[in-house]
């Protein structure tokens, strides 16, 4: 690191946790529908039952983005029935209207033991020469929850 970069950093740190920035502010971005075949089970494994949802299309938009989810995608879970808890890390990718491919890794957590907990955080990779490159340099939260016959996901960037 440079000393400029290793000043700053030392600078932050010593502030009081009263003197630092406010807590980060969401920016809605968009609302995925993706829509998914009949999903099936891998087995026990050590780290719980793999189960495995594939994802067959969809529709996203928001303020700045428009497009459809592309087919040949899935959600991979881990189940672990006794504590109420899932991991999970769907893969898949989206095409603007414009015709710009992206693709989308995006992992979370739902537990349903002791109340409901569902969210997961997507990371983008858009192509670093279109339109869509801020998608690769910023932090989001997805809020999921199941619809008639498609999976919504609410994503929101990190400020």
């Amino acid at each position: 690191m440079t000393k400029k970069i290793l000043l700053l950093l030392t600078a932050f740190a010593s502030l009081p946790l009263w003197a630092q920035d406010d807590a980060p502010q969401l920016e809605y971005v968009c609302e995925l529908k993706v829509t998914c075949d009949a999903g099936y089970s891998c087995g026990m494994t050590q780290r719980g039952e793999r189960f495995i949802i594939p994802i067959n299309g969809g529709t996203f938009e928001g303020p700045e983005m428009k497009g459809t989810v592309l087919p040949g995608g899935a959600d991979y879970q881990l189940v672990d029935k006794e504590r109420g808890r899932t991991e999970l890390e769907a893969i898949y990718s989206i095409r603007t209207d414009d015709g710009v491919n992206i693709h989308i890794r995006n992992c979370g957590l739902l537990v349903s033991k002791g109340g409901f907990y569902f969210r997961t955080a997507p990371k983008f990779e858009a192509p670093s020469d279109s339109r869509y490159a801020w998608l690769n340099n910023a932090i989001f939260v997805c809020k999921p929850e199941g619809k008639q016959g498609y999976i919504s996901l609410k994503v929101w960037m990190v400020k």
